[in-house]
């Protein structure tokens, strides 16, 4: 049920908006809710600059990127680690045949989940490299960048091999199978991996992208999940706003005692911030810092994570409080980087709206 009331939440709309004015993002669509019901639904703007583009509404479909890590791949490897499939402090070299090497191993499957295994953020490996082989293998040995544990640095190169090891543990099902499994379980709605065809006219499009010579639309934007066929642990899903609130619900459920996504102990654990020195990271997730791109606003609990195509989630169990945020901001170039400013500014708002 959508508890919507238009005065309390007028600045919060206002915001979304001026931002579309301005040209942060063609288009956005944001929802904020509870445990049990949504607060507000906006949808702004329209998919491209373009006069006759369709109008944004809740049902436009969007690029999540990031988002992935998140609501699939870590999602995915908490259900595994609740089976008994894999275990967090799983060496990687049990996993990965070709993770060899005294530097790297006692890496766990834990430290790449906290972006804390030593591998780089990212290189550009579509350009040389496609399909699950190539890629494993050129991670795998890769030199690493820092003593693991010592240090933090966010790395895609992590969530791909996390991708590869969740597949190997699900007995082999592809990332895609299992995650579609999850939100029908879930009731997720529209979200998934490598959107059909007839959702084609309400996604969003993202950047005119220069590898690819071409708009990117129901593609995704990632290179390096690209030349993965689409279907990667570090980027792929494409969904609405409301399908990521109903995953933020199960979250908000799960940590209430309703173990909906994975056993509530083990969803705990991986909401636990990490040990590693300098770190805002848990398990996967990313966690409240005073320059969090959720604003000062959300608690000290406050969990969430963004996306490169302008897509973010924050969940706050104290306050009992997901804000959703989908936009297309790369459209259509990457350079417009307007978003960094207002996501904290939004957050901010909703949370005054919110608990006013």
């Amino acid at each position: 049920m959508v508890r919507n009331d238009p005065s309390r939440f007028a600045h919060v709309r206002r915001l979304v908006r001026e931002a579309v004015d301005r040209q942060a993002f063609p288009c956005a669509t944001l929802e904020v809710g509870c445990s049990d019901g949504i607060h507000l639904q906006v949808a702004c703007g329209a998919q491209t600059y373009e006069p006759s583009s369709a109008a944004a509404t809740m049902d436009t479909v969007f690029d999540l990127a990031s988002l992935t890590k998140v609501v699939a791949t870590t999602t995915i490897l908490m259900e595994l680690v609740d089976h008994g499939r894999i275990s967090l402090g799983d060496p990687v070299r049990r996993w990965s045949p070709w993770w060899q090497g005294d530097d790297r191993r006692t890496v766990t499957v834990a430290d790449l989940l906290e972006h804390a295994s030593g591998l780089t953020a990212h290189l550009p490996f579509y350009r040389d490299h496609t399909g699950r082989a190539d890629f494993e293998h050129a991670i795998a040995t890769l030199p690493l960048e820092y003593p693991p544990r010592t240090r933090s640095i966010y790395s895609d190169l992590g969530f791909i091999l996390l991708g590869f090891l969740a597949a190997d543990a699900a007995e082999g099902l592809g990332l895609d199978t299992r995650f579609s499994a999850t939100a029908k379980r879930l009731a997720l709605g529209d979200i998934r991996y490598r959107p059909p065809s007839d959702w084609r006219p309400r996604i969003a499009p993202t950047e005119v992208e220069p590898w690819r010579g071409r708009l990117l639309r129901g593609e995704v934007h990632d290179e390096n999940g690209w030349a993965l066929g689409g279907i990667a642990g570090h980027a792929g899903l494409f969904g609405t706003a409301p399908a990521v609130g109903r995953f933020a619900q199960a979250v908000l459920q799960t940590l209430g005692g309703r173990p909906r996504l994975a056993r509530p102990a083990t969803l705990s654990r991986f909401l636990t911030p990490t040990r590693v020195p300098g770190s805002s990271r848990a398990l996967g997730w990313d966690t409240m810092r005073p320059t969090s791109s959720c604003g000062r606003r959300l608690s000290p609990d406050a969990v969430g994570h963004t996306g490169f195509t302008g897509t973010s989630l924050w969940i706050d169990p104290r306050q009992d409080l997901y804000v959703v945020l989908l936009t297309n901001r790369v459209h259509p170039t990457r350079t417009n980087e307007a978003i960094l400013a207002f996501r904290p500014m939004l957050h901010d708002a909703v949370v005054e709206a919110v608990t006013s």
